[in-house]
């Protein structure tokens, strides 16, 4: 017998370098372990999921369901998106943030992540840099490594209420920055920019001439005297050098029927139109059409959400605090807390002692059955973040564990 061929499949590499680097989404892994574990029986409450609680309004629903009949949309459609509902969204932008723009600036996605995909993907070449403050939300770091560019982050925390500065922008700008990526209402924190820091940021972005990405799916998630702002209002001289990012996930209560969209200069929005025209082609039409009574319909439902998270918001503020070693800066905006977990660090709890947020958080998990998500997955390990878009039974209780557990530590 002859010897053996070898193999080289097992040093082979399967998978390309740049697929490879990607992590998995922390805030699904989350939410994905908390309900294998409920499957197992375990009754385990949830702060993982950034999905509001309510179901998606009937009106909504209802327009799906005619949709569904109609043979129009057995069929492919445009793949920038139909063309009533680009126009129905520019209408809405206008309506809502002051915003005006044509419907040829509008592409429709298949919800947000594709729309901060594909944004980075056509603006960035190898080696381009963006500024990115955090904590931030993990699909942006994979999203402009997938493009080819570096996310160059800017660290906050809760001394200035997790707003970046414009000194901070400036020192970390360098001749291969392309794009500042801004998020207000913020995900994992709930920081809202007041309208002069927006402008502010603004007018060094045009003097610069640095592009914005401007993240704004939580625009209507604003509460007290706090007030969502489009950068490219206050300052139109950037309109030309920006891409707002939104959908109908957060506002309309929406997160699984996948739509989103990009608003930028036509030459942008016809680049990535191409490139998504052969990625995905059309968005599902029916959910197109659910859309389309959304953003064309009232904010009525919008409102009742608003008034729930903002109660939810002041309970889960005032009972993490009380729990000594946590610190839980009140949120503005969006259904996130992002307290500080460090003064628990190093600290035994139940045998154990968690150096890591991520470390304290599966003893959370194993010893109090809540599932949070630690702040390593936001650029700023020493915090959890909390979605408050849960019941209030769930929440109240939530808490009640995480308080009894995490006051034994010592």
């Amino acid at each position: 017998m002859g010897a053996p061929e070898t193999s080289t499949a097992s040093t082979e590499t399967r998978v390309s370098a740049r697929v490879d680097a990607i992590a998995e989404s922390a805030t699904l892994a989350v939410d994905a372990k908390a309900k294998a574990l409920k499957a197992e029986g375990r009754p385990v409450i949830g702060f993982g999921a950034g999905e509001p609680d309510f179901a998606t309004p009937e009106p909504i629903v209802r327009a799906a369901q005619e949709a569904c009949a109609d043979t129009r949309n057995h069929r492919y459609s445009p793949a920038a998106g139909l063309p009533e509902l680009r126009e129905a969204i520019a209408t809405k932008t206008a309506r809502d943030s002051d915003h005006v723009v044509q419907p040829s600036q509008v592409l429709v996605t298949n919800g947000g992540k594709q729309a901060v995909y594909q944004t980075f993907a056509t603006l960035l070449d190898p080696g381009d840099e963006v500024l990115l403050p955090a904590p931030y939300w993990t699909t942006y770091p994979e999203a402009i490594s997938l493009a080819g560019g570096s996310a160059v982050e800017i660290p906050t925390d809760e001394s200035t209420g997790y707003l970046v500065t414009l000194e901070q922008l400036e020192a970390a700008r360098t001749p291969r920055t392309k794009v500042l990526l801004f998020n207000s209402p913020s995900n994992p924190t709930g920081a809202v920019y007041p309208p002069e820091r927006i402008a502010e940021i603004g007018r060094w972005a045009v003097e610069h001439g640095i592009w914005v990405v401007t993240d704004e799916i939580y625009e209507h998630l604003v509460y007290g005297d706090a007030r969502h702002v489009s950068m490219p209002v206050v300052v139109p001289e950037l309109a030309e050098r920006c891409v707002v990012l939104n959908g109908v996930a957060k506002t309309y209560a929406m997160t699984g029927w996948r739509i989103g969209w990009m608003i930028g200069p036509n030459d942008v929005i016809k680049a990535a139109t191409n490139l998504q025209s052969h990625l995905s082609s059309n968005v599902a039409n029916i959910s197109q059409r659910a859309a389309l009574e959304a953003v064309s319909g009232s904010l009525d439902a919008v409102a009742e959400m608003r008034a729930a998270f903002d109660r939810r918001r002041r309970t889960i503020v005032e009972r993490l605090s009380a729990i000594p070693g946590v610190n839980c800066p009140e949120p503005q905006g969006a259904f996130y807390v992002y307290p500080s977990v460090k003064e628990l660090l190093g600290k035994e709890i139940r045998g154990t002692r968690p150096r890591t947020s991520a470390e304290l958080a599966e003893v959370v998990l194993e010893h109090a059955e809540v599932a949070v998500v630690p702040g390593e997955a936001f650029g700023t390990p020493g915090y959890f973040r909390m979605s408050y878009a849960l019941g209030d039974e769930d929440l109240a209780e939530g808490v009640r564990r995480m308080s009894e557990l995490l006051s034994e530590a010592e």
